[in-house]
């Protein structure tokens, strides 16, 4: 890993939160996709370096629950 700057922390401690959220909702709901998506938010952080990829793969899987139907 690379160094951090403050809007990757940030990025990642935010990813994180929101994949708690989805990881909570998808269990309550029992519907899968959130769950894996709210999995995925929570561990891509570590495997990404760019502030950019970090945003974008972040949008893709908060994005995702709502475009699937599982």
């Amino acid at each position: 890993m690379g160094s951090f700057s403050m809007g990757s922390l940030v990025a990642s401690v935010l990813a994180g939160a929101i994949g708690v959220g989805y990881i909570m909702y998808g269990r309550r709901q029992t519907r899968f996709t959130p769950v894996i998506s709210g999995i995925a938010l929570c561990a891509y952080p570590y495997f990404t370096d760019s502030l950019l990829w970090l945003c974008v793969i972040g949008a893709v899987l908060v994005i995702a629950p709502f475009l699937t139907d599982f």
